[in-house]
């Protein structure tokens, strides 16, 4: 007798993403859903034609693969509605349009991923949408504090963007929640599996589709959760309105990379945490900015929230320059060199360039790099970063 999917027991998220697969009642199919290409969807009848109960209306969206794909999100993140979008930019920009008009503010982390804050200062400012820039380490009152009565949004992220700094997500949540300002959380490091900001207060969780869940740096995409009827429809009617969407084929790649994400996950987090506390042991090295590893910068936090971490980290150099952080990557044989992260290679970059773009740029020690952990045997990566370091002392 086949198992009922109806059970009292809690699943893991491993077994949660992967059960709808191989669920019983559909008939003789294949294990992944079918990719279709489509634009016009024929009817039978002219009646038929805006009967929506019928399946969807026009092609791209609501096919088998993102049917598939968003009802696997819609689990993973707790949320009653999800939209797919184009890019992991787009499942930012997505809410803030929806949420936001002339006249409003919204308070940002200034730490957040650079293209959100180049659209809240280029685009939305020309809207008429005033954004103030806090502190990634402030706390809820902190926050709060620089609120008025025309504050409709706060914009969380945790890590933060290149420098990792934890905020109190459940804190922020429900102070903001208490005034009646919506709170947006980039979730990408946390791809929904080591976090879930909606089951923490969070209004709505986003996160780029093109780094974990995904897994194999062949993908562009995005998501937008929610649990609020109200909210969803506001996002749902400007998601309609703009035209974002996710194409078949990309929403094919992307269930299959999540159908394997959790072993991904936590496989490159016990490498990055291997690999970290071998660097803050060094002595070239002034910190590691990496929450789950003991002793670093928000690690309680981290503990408290948190169930998993992502494989992505950053390295503060003792003293240094563009010379030395050029000859350690130039040095290095393992990690590639480019931006993104989330698949299943290493990857490796020089940030420093990229915090005289904050308001609040942090004090650091040195050189930023930044270090995304593959699924490449860490010993190996760890012998590579030791001729990366040779090659930094040489060029000081």
């Amino acid at each position: 007798m086949a198992d009922s999917d109806d059970t009292t027991a809690p699943r893991a998220p491993s077994t949660r993403l992967i059960a709808p697969a191989t669920r019983r009642g559909q008939g003789r199919r294949p294990v992944n859903p079918p990719i279709e290409r489509a634009s016009t969807m024929l009817n039978d009848r002219t009646r038929d034609m805006r009967d929506a109960s019928l399946g969807p209306l026009y092609g791209i969206e609501d096919l088998s693969a993102g049917q598939a794909l968003n009802a696997a999100l819609a689990d993973l993140e707790g949320a009653t509605d999800v939209w797919l979008t184009p890019s992991g930019l787009a499942c930012m920009t997505l809410p803030i349009s929806a949420l936001l008009k002339p006249g409003d503010q919204v308070l940002c982390s200034d730490a957040v991923y650079g293209p959100t804050r180049r659209f809240l200062s280029s685009h939305m400012a020309g809207w008429g949408v005033e954004t103030v820039l806090y502190r990634p380490e402030a706390s809820a009152e902190d926050i709060l504090a620089l609120a008025t009565p025309a504050t409709r949004l706060v914009i969380l992220e945790a890590p933060a963007s290149l420098t990792f700094e934890m905020q109190d997500v459940p804190a922020i949540a429900a102070a903001c929640r208490a005034r009646g300002i919506l709170t947006l959380m980039d979730n990408t490091w946390a791809a929904g599996l080591g976090f879930q900001p909606l089951m923490h207060g969070v209004d709505i969780s986003a996160q780029a589709l093109t780094k974990y869940v995904s897994g194999h740096s062949d993908v562009v995409a995005g998501s937008t959760a929610v649990r609020d009827p109200a909210l969803a429809k506001r996002i749902g009617d400007c998601h309609e309105l703009y035209g974002w969407r996710l194409a078949p084929d990309e929403a094919w790649l992307t269930v299959r990379g999540l159908r394997t994400l959790p072993l991904r996950y936590e496989a490159q987090a016990r490498a990055a945490l291997q690999v970290a506390q071998w660097l803050q042991d060094r002595p070239e090295v002034a910190r590691v900015l990496y929450p789950p590893l003991p002793g670093s910068g928000g690690h309680d936090l981290w503990a408290r929230d948190f169930t998993g971490a992502a494989a992505l980290f950053g390295v503060v150099m003792q003293g240094g320059s563009t010379r030395a952080a050029h000859a350690f990557l130039d040095a290095l044989a393992l990690f590639g060199l480019g931006y993104s992260w989330g698949g299943f290679e290493s990857l490796a970059t020089h940030e420093t360039p990229q915090l005289a773009h904050r308001r609040h740029p942090p004090r650091l020690e040195g050189e930023l790099l930044r270090l995304h952990i593959g699924l490449e045997a860490p010993e190996d990566l760890i012998a590579d970063l030791a001729e990366g370091l040779g090659a930094w002392r040489d060029a000081l």
